[in-house]
């Protein structure tokens, strides 16, 4: 049944109709971030009023070939759909998002200024900074460019997944931009001469810092901060270049079914309660400056003011146009 004749079938059919009304169906991963969407947002926030939410559970690119298939239909079947920034950016591009409407996420004038969007809305983010063991290195690093420090002679280690951030890191560290990584070659080769070592995955590179195989990195603070919640011995810095984000948005298809309750599920989604328990559940920080942090946890996780002014937002157009120039390079001239 076509979904025109199934809005009509279900027309006649007044409890199903109202159900559906009642519902929401957010499109999003299921793991430790479906768990704790369902126990901080959708039982306490959405179930009192009255919404029954959906989870339609999947990898990102299943849900961005979803929705770009969909795009023509007059039902999509998602209300909200959750992606990280650089996947959001590339789905709004193809004209898939309603504007977020101020007036019904009413959360979002407490979003921080630099992660806002048009088209979503920022639900949880992570900023790029050094991890290094202070065992090893008592005198901390400032800035990516200290990590070529010849001092630093294979104790430098990098995730192979993460050429993108890791070739933007180096690209700092020789004077570019985040819309400029062509000095990141010259660094990258300098890495390689320093015999920088590059694991398979995060995984890996975690077990060769926990072994002290290398004492200093590039990563993700919430990885970080989850590493060093597993025992691993761990500090960080935010690099003096700046601090780049990675942020998990959530947006609404223009053919949703129940904006409405849409509307209201991003709303939740910016809750500075329900945003302090994925900081301390995953170490993301709040997108919003109305959560509050207990103290400990601030100190883990918070920016000051200052680092916060430093934050860096990756220029999705840049390096969409970039992409496979810089993996190329990436293979076949600093790995091979």
């Amino acid at each position: 049944m076509g979904a025109g004749a199934l809005a009509a079938y279900t027309a006649g059919l007044p409890g199903l109709a109202e159900a559906q009304a009642n519902q929401a169906i957010i499109g999003t991963w299921g793991g430790d971030y479906g768990e704790l969407l369902r126990q901080m947002i959708d039982t306490p926030l959405m179930k009192p009023q009255g919404v029954e939410i959906l989870q339609d559970l999947a990898n990102a690119d299943p849900r961005k070939t979803k929705l770009i298939a969909e795009r023509q239909s007059r039902r999509g079947a998602m209300d909200v759909a959750c992606l990280s920034d650089s996947d959001m950016y590339l789905i709004a591009q193809q004209g898939v998002f309603d504007e977020v409407p101020l007036d019904k996420v009413k959360g979002a004038s407490a979003i921080i200024p630099a992660l806002r969007k048009s088209y979503a809305i920022p639900h949880i983010y992570s900023y790029r900074v050094i991890l290094y063991n202070p065992n090893k290195v008592p005198v901390p690093p400032k800035s990516y460019a200290d990590l070529f420090d010849p001092k630093w002679r294979g104790r430098v280690g990098l995730s192979d997944i993460l050429y993108l951030a890791n070739t933007e890191s180096a690209a700092l560290a020789g004077g570019g931009s985040v819309s400029n990584y062509e000095p990141a070659q010259k660094k990258l080769m300098e890495w390689r001469s320093l015999d920088v070592k590059l694991y398979p995955s995060n995984e890996a590179l975690a077990a060769a810092l926990k072994a002290e195989e290398v004492w200093l990195t590039v990563m993700w603070m919430a990885r970080g901060f989850m590493w060093q919640k597993a025992g691993i011995p761990l500090k960080h810095v935010v690099p003096a270049e700046g601090a780049t984000t990675i942020v998990f948005e959530a947006g609404v298809p223009k053919n949703a079914r129940n904006k409405d309750n849409a509307w209201r599920y991003l709303d939740a989604m910016l809750d500075p309660k329900a945003q302090a328990g994925f900081a301390d559940r995953m170490g993301y920080v709040p997108t919003v400056t109305t959560a509050t942090l207990p103290p400990e946890l601030a100190q883990q996780l918070a920016l000051s003011d200052a680092e916060r002014a430093r934050l860096l937002t990756p220029d999705f157009a840049y390096v969409t146009r970039s992409q496979s120039q810089i993996l190329d390079f990436w293979n076949k001239q600093f790995k091979g």
